[in-house]
């Protein structure tokens, strides 16, 4: 029982620090860049082209920071793993973009 509630409790910090990644690259984008975001997918080509995706992904995991943070100060371990478990997986992805 206890082993089932900790993969649980893994994979929603793992979709927490997904999403919240997604968010933080999000906000980086529409707030600090001149980049027009409304285009999807067109958009995320281009800014591949500059080279900047892998940065952009890069910052925007810092916002999953905040989770982790949140998460400990919960005393919520497993997903506090959950959450360095998205980011380990942001930054391999990183590497291969």
């Amino acid at each position: 029982m206890n082993n089932s509630k900790n993969k649980k409790d893994l994979l929603i910090g793992f979709i927490i620090g997904l999403m919240a990644s997604i968010l933080g690259s999000f906000l980086f984008v529409t707030l600090l860049t001149d980049f027009d975001i409304s285009n999807g997918m067109q958009s995320i080509k281009i800014i591949k082209d500059y080279g900047y995706l892998g940065k952009i992904i890069t910052l925007g995991a810092i916002l999953a920071l905040v989770a982790f943070g949140v998460f400990l100060k919960q005393n919520k371990e497993f997903r506090a793993r959950g959450v360095v478990l998205a980011v380990i997986t942001l930054a391999l992805l990183t590497l291969f973009i």
